[in-house]
């Protein structure tokens, strides 16, 4: 009996850690699904409007009932909403499953890890977030910044040779690489590469706007679910204009329908509050340091199950994005542990921790 109720007390005690490895496995999932439905003819346009209909209709319960007394909606609110919506959801997603075309799942988790740089950069452009090049946490900010976009670049771009103890399957591994040669030449390779850091960029720009949006309307799950249908009506209409073919709309009992169903419910249903919980209990700095697993898993699994080669140029820029990362986390604890002095700036970063735990698609 003793030892059972030891083990209930370290199980809650690390219910936080599981949380975020269940979050990580989770996104890895989505990118190596969101790949396996695009590779296997799924159109991305219709993949996004799919995906946005689950979401929404996964969400719309919860929003009713447990928000059904929440802040009234005005008009003017509303056009900002949808704005925020088609500028963040609709285009970011479009563009992530159009570069997931021309690129590897692995290669998407990765480039995901800049998305709480890129979230920094923006808001400091927008003057939201302040810079102390005097002190040593705004240096770790800005280096870590540039270290870790560069890092990105360095991933796309500089292959390198492949790495020998990741060639489990010898007699498969010569027609694997030349599938992929066909599959991914370097113009298409390089058009994937923008493609998906434009994507990056534009969910970080929601990231950003969501602030003044979440303090006009708290209602979080309503919030959600309103740019999840926003976001599904813009992507119908982007989806009619690109693809015509009637036959691309239809879903089957296949690895399509479990895509969608399992990127709309699971990841943005399930693993959002899982992260606002963990934030809640450990704060934004322990959600986002296990962000790098996901890229872990998704080469692990890719590797076994598409044979994907990992080569050397890839792992340092792996090196240098989760270096950077660190460094800007590192930087950004520093300064809000000597930032936060008053009620107002504790209010004002619990703004932030929700903003900060969406670093996915």
């Amino acid at each position: 009996m003793k030892s059972l109720l030891k083990y209930a007390m370290v199980m809650e005690n690390h219910k936080p850690y599981i949380a975020m490895l269940f979050v990580q496995f989770v996104y890895a999932g989505m990118a190596m699904f969101s790949k396996a439905a695009i590779a296997k003819g799924m159109n991305p346009y219709v993949f996004v409007v799919y995906r946005q209909a689950f979401a929404t209709v996964a969400l719309a319960p919860f929003a009713f009932f447990l928000e059904s007394k929440q802040t009234s909606l005005s008009y003017n609110l509303l056009c900002k909403i949808f704005l925020v919506s088609l500028c963040g959801l609709t285009l970011s997603l479009n563009l992530y499953y159009v570069a997931i075309n021309y690129t590897t799942a692995t290669f998407a988790a990765a480039t995901t890890n800049t998305i709480p740089v890129l979230t920094f950069i923006i808001a400091v452009c927008l003057r939201m977030e302040s810079i102390s090049l005097r002190q040593l946490p705004g240096i770790a900010k800005v280096l870590g910044s540039v270290i870790s976009l560069s890092g990105a670049l360095v991933f796309a771009f500089a292959k390198g040779p492949p790495i020998k103890f990741m060639n489990w399957h010898p007699a498969t591994q010569k027609q694997t690489a030349d599938s992929l040669i066909k599959s991914y030449s370097i113009g298409e390779w390089i058009k994937g590469s923008l493609i998906m850091i434009s994507a990056n960029t534009a969910w970080s720009l929601w990231l950003v706007l969501q602030g003044r949006i979440v303090k006009q309307y708290p209602a979080k799950i309503r919030l959600t679910a309103l740019q999840c249908f926003f976001s599904c009506i813009q992507s119908t209409f982007w989806a009619i204009a690109a693809e015509r073919n009637p036959s691309a709309w239809k879903l089957g009992w296949d690895v399509h329908l479990l895509s969608v169903a399992y990127c709309g419910v699971i990841v943005t249903g399930i693993t959002y509050w899982l992260q606002v919980w963990t934030i809640e209990k450990k704060g934004p700095v322990f959600t986002a340091i296990f962000t790098p697993l996901a890229l872990v898993i998704t080469a692990i699994f890719s590797a076994f199950l598409w044979k994907e080669t990992l080569h050397w140029g890839s792992v340092g820029g792996v090196v240098l994005l989760v270096g950077g990362l660190y460094s800007v986390l590192w930087g950004k604890k520093r300064e809000d542990g000597k930032g936060v002095t008053n009620e107002q700036n504790a209010d004002t970063n619990k703004e932030e921790i929700v903003l900060e735990c969406i670093t996915h698609h």
